[in-house]
């Protein structure tokens, strides 16, 4: 039996967070070999870094796990909402390592210690680099086959441990080669101003996720462009979505003929489902018919208090005119 989109998705998923673990574990094995033989502040943000996103990654490791679990009695849409509370997560540990990092650098600039065993310190950071590098690839691929916001709140953890890094590198061959412990502790405090940005972004990812966000206005246009694809689907409105992990889920109004048969009606929509999970193949799809020209106003805690326009609307010229909270 051949897997649904959704279940490769979530498999896709389960395998590149065990793997985002187990790199997790490696780099710090590694960097903490480099800060007992250096001394180096900016290995000690890296591997301060490497170990919070070891912490993240185990929560993202469980979530992507919760978050495929299928729907039950109390959850009917499914558990994605547990890939944003992994973001959420790993926003705030990633922004507690910013501010760790951040005041070890400091008093570091004021207190410069010498970096010794330099080079054990640049070959383990430059492998560091190596190892990072390819898990950043394979979670980007990952990435754009899932759409999934908790294997890109991890990438991001890893992206920028990446960059970090580099600066670290920096900072080593400064303070080691260059007899310049300042700049040494001036690399760790980058990291922290870095680890501080990519926190706050994934903090806005995270809190869109979680408050339902609307899919982009180019998604939403290509839900509309497939649902009207049919000349007998004469307007498109009260359009709402929003994601639940990697599952889009999608509600409209659509105005047909008044004339059809509840059976004919059916179909059409049926076929307008079929076209969208054709351009989205992790959509979860509810779509309400709707009587061209009497269409009523519909009540409910979102109903929209401006006046339809469905009775404008006509075959020929189809309108994807679009809710309030679309």
């Amino acid at each position: 039996m051949t897997a649904s989109p959704l279940d490769a998705a979530h498999e896709t998923t389960r395998r590149i967070t065990t793997l985002s673990v187990a790199t997790a574990v490696l780099l710090i094995v590694m960097k903490a070999f480099a800060l007992g033989a250096s001394g180096s502040v900016s290995i000690l943000a890296s591997l301060a870094d490497s170990t919070l996103d070891l912490i993240a990654s185990l929560a993202t490791f469980f979530a992507v796990r919760w978050a495929a679990a299928p729907p039950d009695d109390d959850h009917r849409y499914g558990h994605g909402k547990a890939e944003g509370l992994a973001s959420l997560v790993q926003a705030g540990m990633v922004l507690a390592s910013g501010v760790f990092i951040g005041w070890e650098a400091v008093q570091r600039i004021f207190d410069p210690r010498p970096v010794t065993s330099g080079g054990w310190a640049v070959g383990v950071v430059v492998l560091s680099i190596a190892v990072t590098a390819g898990l950043v690839w394979m979670q980007t691929r990952a990435m754009k086959k899932t759409g999934s916001l908790a294997v890109a709140g991890d990438r991001a953890h890893y992206v920028a441990d990446l960059a970090a890094s580099v600066v670290v590198l920096i900072g080593v061959i400064s303070g080691a080669f260059l007899k310049a412990p300042g700049l040494d502790a001036a690399a760790g405090l980058v990291v922290a101003v870095w680890l501080a940005w990519g926190a706050i972004n994934l903090l806005k990812d995270a809190a869109g996720h979680l408050l339902d966000r609307a899919a982009s206005d180019e998604e939403r246009a290509a839900i509309v462009a497939a649902v009207t694809e049919d000349a007998r689907v004469a307007n498109v409105h009260q359009l709402r979505t929003r994601m639940a992990g990697q599952a889009l889920m999608v509600q409209m109004h659509v105005d047909l003929d008044p004339d059809l048969s509840l059976k004919a009606a059916h179909d059409i929509i049926l076929d307008a489902e079929k076209r969208v999970l054709k351009v989205f193949p992790h959509a979860d799809i509810l779509i309400h018919a709707d009587p061209r020209g009497a269409a009523e106003p519909h009540g409910g805690a979102f109903a929209t208090t401006r006046p339809e326009t469905s009775d404008a609307a006509s075959p020929e010229a189809p309108s994807p005119q679009a809710g309030p909270w679309s």
